[in-house]
């Protein structure tokens, strides 16, 4: 049975660190990236900067490029043009040292599958060197040190995930790459994972988080980039996003009556709606800002989740 996260401890204060300083300073640099596979170009000149403690988000339906940016960001892919920094390292030709910085969790990240919780975190234990009493640490915190000796293969998806988590942040890593970390997990083990992003977000680590989940982006990121077929169509903070497209900018008005009301948000329509409001006719009144998901409709003609 799934018991409860660690989540007392992990409450983030508007990204803040213990060094405020540190805000200031490019985590992830991306320089005019592009890269091809045989004649397809899957990126096209892709420049992000990322600062210490920062959680962006790169949103796009399947097959626009996340995936290969990411694997070009931590070195698993070399570009066929263009760089990148990540802790001012070139992940062009990498070190081995930069490696115990970075933590990944990939959709195609396996876990052993006969081997226990706690058996599959002490492997990565023994090879990052770290004492294995981390180990439990790190189990309660994502909840699972009571399953510590259930073999892999008998757990729940929200459960593998949050194993594949816990094996990212084992070696307590400066950044973190999440690739569609909540994807098909229900809404509460959803809201448990993104208490531990923000929690990690609290304690410095830089989270670079790829999904098609407008919801998701909104809700965690500081800022979002908008990928369509290889290119950033869009960045920003999601607020900022969502008010510059806000064109439409009109009120829908449902009576009791059972009518429905669409009527531009100015100051002629004042009237009629304050009219409405004085003989408690109103049932529900919305305004229609957009989200990332219209945006990006309106910006390409796909749907983020297509």
């Amino acid at each position: 049975m799934e018991n409860q996260f660690q989540t007392k401890d992990f409450q983030i204060k508007e990204f803040q660190t213990e060094d405020n300083t540190r805000l200031d300073q490019n985590a992830i640099a991306i320089t005019n990236v592009s890269h091809r596979f045989g004649e397809k170009e899957v990126l096209k000149n892709i420049s992000l900067s990322v600062k210490k403690g920062e959680i962006i988000g790169l949103l796009g339906p399947s097959g626009a490029g996340k995936t290969t940016l990411i694997k070009i960001i931590t070195g698993q892919l070399v570009p066929t043009s263009g760089s990148v920094e990540l802790a001012g390292c070139d992940m062009r030709s990498p070190g081995p040292a930069i490696y115990r910085r970075i933590g990944m969790m990939m959709d195609d990240c396996g876990l052993y599958e006969r081997l226990s919780c706690y058996d599959n975190l002490r492997l990565y234990a023994d090879l990052y060197r770290i004492g294995h009493d981390r180990i439990g640490e790190v189990l309660k915190w994502v909840g699972l040190y009571e399953d510590r000796k259930c073999p892999a293969q008998k757990l729940s998806k929200g459960m593998r995930g949050r194993l594949m988590l816990a094996r990212a942040v084992l070696h307590r890593p400066e950044f973190l790459f999440l690739d569609e970390p909540t994807s098909g997990l229900d809404p509460a083990t959803t809201g448990h994972i993104h208490e531990l992003i923000f929690g990690m977000c609290k304690e410095g680590t830089t989270v670079f988080l790829t999904t098609h989940n407008m919801t998701e982006a909104e809700k965690l990121c500081k800022h979002v980039a908008l990928l369509h077929e290889g290119k950033i169509v869009e960045y920003g903070e999601p607020q900022e996003i969502n008010r510059k497209y806000n064109h439409i900018n009109r009120l829908r008005i449902r009576l009791y009556s059972g009518k429905d009301l669409d009527l531009p948000n100015t100051e002629e329509a004042a009237a009629q709606v304050y009219e409405y409001l004085q003989t408690r006719q109103i049932e529900t009144i919305h305004s229609t800002e957009p989200n990332l998901e219209s945006v990006f409709l309106e910006l390409t003609g796909q749907r983020l989740q297509e």
